[in-house]
């Protein structure tokens, strides 16, 4: 795979791979917008897409003058006009900004959603392939992220999934931009001076990246003290960047962080008279996702007929807000893993077959049985080589973020609640992986072409 992996530094190059990035994101916006006039200007419970109609109904409550409240009995369970913290405060707030400033219209939102996304998402997939691998990983992998049908579609759901998996992208290309460049060897006033520039650069920018990626989705939280494990070792181990630096960078952007969070759990201290640093959905996730009513194999959503989510609430906490509940529900859930230990291990094992679903299935939809086969089905196998073949870089380059990234983001759903949406984020982390074996099967090809167009033919009459 060395041949794949050439570093091409001319201007005939990087003209060229600047013009098929513009291309790439073209047909990205394109494909994008398309979808958005698709789902249109409504909001409907489409397959995949339920979490459209509480962002909704939450931004129309902001802009009514009523907060961050639900409208009637909501899910997961909270009782008419209470507050919420279930949902991201930030991706509310930007249904607010449009609505508020151009009318109801969902079919704007979803515009801008998709058009922001087609631009982005490519972009940074360009960038994090070409410093984790080469500049022709990057370009692939961009074109991989525009035609990827998962990604087109919830770039036009109203829904956190199209941002978070562009911020996602935006840390961890500034992650690997701290794990990989090294302060300048000269020490004239100039050069520290442009060094303290560019480490406050990065530090608002990592900060910035961070904060945007947890108001999304809480989750990431978790991924952060393993994130900065990994800057500091590379500090530590590669001299890529002096530790104190280092430390000073990590520590502004835990600030930036905490400065955009404390706002939010003051709210949430004013609103339920209990402290919450973010929103209240880990309870319920691990409540519901380890429930007895599983057995030993994971089933991603209930079926019809049988009891609902919200059915299997314990009755005696139906008095408590959505605070106390889904800490209630938080400890019920880990009450189940100690009354049996061994279930909750096989349990969890049985969700890696809902987390990486790529076959069509009788439970699904159409459209969701066609998304799933023309994205993760098409590429899975190339992922999954290419995590394998990939693993001899590891401790020899920067890669090992992005490992640290897959096997975390995957570990942390296996033992909660798996859903296939969930696994977007590590798709897209996955797409440079496929791209490194895509272009080795084509340097493979052209080869062959060639000696076989080479070869001397002997012709017998």
């Amino acid at each position: 795979m060395q041949s794949v992996f050439k570093n091409h530094s001319s201007t005939s190059w990087f003209i060229s791979s600047r013009f098929w990035l513009s291309l790439i994101i073209l047909l990205a916006i394109f494909l994008r917008v398309g979808v958005a006039f698709y789902l249109g200007d409504q909001i409907v419970d489409a397959p995949g897409t339920a979490d459209q109609l509480s962002y909704d109904m939450l931004s129309q409550r902001v802009l009514a003058g009523k907060g961050f409240t639900v409208a009637t009995s909501w899910w997961p369970a909270t009782r008419a006009e209470a507050p919420t913290a279930h949902w991201s405060y930030l991706y509310t707030l930007y249904l607010v900004v449009v609505y508020g400033l151009f009318g109801y219209h969902p079919l704007l939102a979803r515009l801008i959603q998709a058009i922001l996304s087609g631009i982005l998402m490519p972009w940074l997939i360009y960038r994090l392939g070409s410093r984790y691998f080469d500049t022709r990983v990057g370009l692939v992998s961009a074109g991989l992220v525009a035609l990827y049908a998962y990604f087109i579609y919830y770039s036009a759901a109203l829904m956190t999934e199209a941002f978070y998996i562009t911020a996602l992208l935006w840390v961890l290309d500034l992650s690997g931009e701290l794990g990989q460049v090294g302060p300048r060897q000269n020490s004239s006033e100039d050069t520290l001076a442009k060094d303290k520039h560019q480490n406050l650069k990065l530090t608002i920018g990592l900060g910035a990246a961070l904060a945007i990626t947890v108001l999304l989705r809480q989750l990431f939280l978790i991924f952060i003290p393993i994130l900065f494990g990994w800057l500091l070792w590379r500090s530590y181990r590669y001299q890529t960047r002096p530790v104190k630096p280092m430390l000073g960078i990590l520590l502004g952007a835990v600030l930036i962080l905490v400065l955009s969070i404390v706002p939010w759990t003051l709210r949430n201290y004013w609103a339920f008279n209990k402290f919450v640093l973010l929103n209240t959905n880990a309870g319920f996730v691990f409540y519901w996702g380890n429930h007895p009513i599983h057995g030993y194999d994971f089933i991603s959503i209930l079926p019809e007929g049988g009891p609902s989510y919200q059915e299997l609430l314990p009755p005696e906490l139906a008095r408590l807000n959505e605070a106390d509940l889904d800490q209630a529900l938080l400890k019920r859930g880990l009450d189940f893993i100690v009354a049996d230990p061994g279930r909750y291990v096989i349990l969890s094992l049985s969700r890696i077959k809902d987390y990486f679903e790529f076959w069509p299935s009788a439970d699904s939809g159409l459209m969701s049985n066609l998304l799933r086969l023309s994205s993760f089905g098409l590429l899975w196998p190339f992922m999954l080589f290419g995590f394998v073949v990939n693993l001899r870089r590891v401790w020899s380059s920067e890669i090992l973020i992005l490992y640290l990234f897959v096997i975390t983001y995957t570990v942390i759903h296996l033992l909660s609640w798996t859903l296939i949406r969930y696994r977007l984020p590590v798709d897209a982390i996955l797409v440079p992986f496929a791209a490194t074996i895509l272009l080795t099967l084509y340097a493979r090809l052209v080869q062959s072409f060639t000696a076989f167009q080479t070869k001397p033919r002997h012709f017998h009459f």
